[in-house]
């Protein structure tokens, strides 16, 4: 049986928007990568290519080439990635595809002995624990399983379910000698992943002890029990290592009911992110590691913002919040989402935008790292020269953006992020259909419109409309969350009346029996700044969520008032055909410059963050 998030997770649809824009060009690119590259590995480890005549240029290189200790990694992302797509789009050409897939890596393990289905030798498990050092063997094996589970539960494949089980019984029988200091020293030599957590998935379907065992083998101690005592060891210690382990916990919790998990669970984020504090991102880390608490300023460099890091602390924080319902949690994911995930993955350019060839667009695939030092640039990888552990989650990441919507239970749904998409649920038994989307206030700039000339300049709201429909009228409560960037009051009508909600938790609450309505809600915004913690004359510029970033390759020095950004910039090119556009220029500065989203930048030089002095006019 489906938990209840994810019944509700597959019932959502993502509507035209960036999000869907992303998931679009995720799907070109797996099914772009061909097949027998993907599983290039575990025929390899099978013994089932050797009389193949592969080209040099044919197979994958960087971290999934032939000699690397960790390839085949990709090809579990991939299997997700295309288990989750084809449950909300139904796309029979993907789904094709993944489960050959499937039934090849069935047809390896058989070659194998009917166990082992790995794109990996058995001997780097064995070798890591005899103390020897391997490349993340057990991080490999878990993105393979991981990969076949989901193509289990989003894709209704029974014969990736019965891979993992056989799976399974080779990683009991491996660890049923393991004491637990030499399962502590093959943690500190290798990533395990998000393994503990695949068990306890596994146990969920399965409700089989042995796989309950393997998760709490799988526990790190030497990381959870200091947490569990409220001390932090997050300062300088990788990030992207620890933050799976964590979601073992957190995945421990919902199947065990054991507080003990949900405490760690619960300290982690408190050291991670409450206590530290984040970029203006909203994301952290410099390096791969965790910055000292509330120290940023020497740690903005070209390293900062690991991709792999932003998509796992969003999948934390929906943890989080499914348990709590503070809306700490949304904001920390909407910021995530605006400057790490759209902001480090399948960029394109518009050709007014560079000079290209109109046939073929400039692109980008995914931004290892978010660099936030002055005068940076973003690193693209390659579509198969790279296949770097951020191509990983780049193809998780824009598979996923709609499980982060809403979220219900049997009395009320919560609409945790403003993205264009459809839900279709029930209340009481009666089918409800809700479609949100962006506000349309023009429409086509050739049509004349008496809206289009009342609204001069560029509007300082957010604004979406919802349209519920049910079969019959029923009764629920519709929470709207709060944002934390909204300057002033939101304002929400319904089929055009203002209506008066009660405000809860930072939700805008509206409780009525609805049968087919449409609700606008509109949300002021404007500049903040945000400061660096350990130097607060230093900010960076967030139009609502949205990170601005300066065009400029150097440090500029700003004068005027970080409590008025009005006084460092304002609005540039309001408008284009029927959009109104995001962009800013400096005001009252000596060097002037422009300001875009950073999730809009491509290969241009940027700087974030600029010291601000308060004197006026320079």
């Amino acid at each position: 049986m489906k938990p209840a998030y994810q019944e509700l997770i597959q019932t959502v649809k993502l509507l035209p928007g960036t999000a869907y824009e992303k998931r679009e060009r995720d799907i070109q690119y797996l099914m772009e990568l061909k097949t027998e590259n993907l599983l290039f590995p575990y025929y390899t480890e099978a013994g089932l290519n050797g009389r193949l005549n592969y080209k040099l240029t044919d197979v994958h290189w960087g971290w999934d080439s032939p000699l690397s200790q960790i390839r085949g990694t990709f090809t579990g992302h991939w299997l997700s990635a295309a288990a989750r797509i084809y449950q909300e789009t139904s796309n029979m050409e993907l789904k094709a595809k993944a489960d050959h897939i499937v039934a090849e890596i069935a047809r390896c393990q058989q070659t194998n002995g009917g166990e082992w289905a790995f794109p990996i030798p058995e001997k780097y498990l064995y070798g890591v624990k005899k103390g020897q050092h391997f490349w993340a063997p057990q991080y490999v094996c878990h993105k393979t399983m991981m990969g076949l589970l989901d193509m289990y539960q989003f894709a209704g494949n029974q014969q990736a379910l019965d891979i993992i089980k056989k799976c399974a019984d080779w990683f009991l029988r491996f660890t049923d000698d393991i004491s637990r200091e030499t399962m502590d020293m093959m943690m500190d030599i290798e990533e395990t992943g998000g393994i503990m957590e695949l068990w306890a998935d596994l146990y969920a379907v399965t409700k089989d002890p042995k796989h309950l065992e393997l998760m709490k083998r799988y526990e790190r101690p030497k990381l959870t029990t200091p947490l569990s005592l409220g001390k932090d060891v997050l300062t300088n210690m990788h990030a992207n290592t620890t933050i799976p382990e964590i979601h073992g916990c957190a995945r421990a919790y919902e199947v065990t009911g054991e507080d003990r998990y949900r405490k760690i669970v619960e300290n982690y984020w408190d050291f991670a992110v409450a206590k530290r504090g984040t970029f203006a991102t909203g994301g952290q880390t410099n390096g791969e590691i965790w910055t000292p608490m509330l120290k940023q300023s020497a740690r903005l460099s070209e390293l900062n913002q690991e991709h792999c890091t932003v998509y796992n602390m969003i999948r934390l924080a929906d943890y989080l919040f499914r348990w709590t319902g503070d809306a700490v949690y949304l904001d920390y994911i909407e910021q995530n989402i605006e400057n790490g995930l759209f902001a480090q993955g399948f960029w394109q350019a518009r050709c007014q935008d560079t000079v290209c060839d109109p046939a073929v667009p400039d692109t980008g695939i995914v931004a290892y790292f978010l660099p936030l030092a002055a005068g940076s640039q973003k690193k693209w990888g390659s579509k198969t020269e790279d296949f770097w552990c951020c191509h990983c989650t780049l193809v998780q990441a824009n598979a996923r953006y709609r499980e982060f919507i809403y979220y219900k239970n049997d009395t009320e749904l919560t609409v945790a992020q403003y993205m264009p998409s459809e839900l279709c649920t029930d209340f009481q038994g009666t089918q409800v259909k809700i479609k949100q989307t962006d506000f349309d206030l023009c429409g086509d700039c050739i049509e004349i419109k008496d809206i289009a000339m009342a609204i001069e300049d560029r509007p300082n709201y957010n604004k979406m409309c919802f349209e519920v429909s049910a079969e019959d009228p029923v009764g629920f409560s519709v929470k709207f969350r709060i944002p934390w960037w909204a300057k002033g009051d939101m304002q929400i009508t319904v089929n055009g009346e203002p209506v008066a909600y009660t405000e809860e938790n930072h939700f805008a609450v509206l409780t009525r029996k609805w049968e087919n309505d449409t609700v606008t809600v509109t949300i002021p915004k404007g500049i903040t700044c945000w400061p660096l913690p350990d130097e607060k004359d230093t900010v960076a510029f967030l139009d609502g969520p949205v990170l601005l970033a300066g065009l400029v390759s150097e440090e500029r020095i700003l004068f005027g008032n970080i409590n008025q950004p009005e006084t460092l910039i304002k609005p540039y090119h309001e408008r284009q055909w029927v959009q109104w556009m995001p962009a800013y220029k400096t005001v009252n500065q000596q060097m002037g410059f422009y300001l875009k989203p950073i999730k809009d930048i491509g290969k241009e030089h940027y700087t974030v963050y600029f010291p601000v002095k308060n004197t006026g006019r320079p």
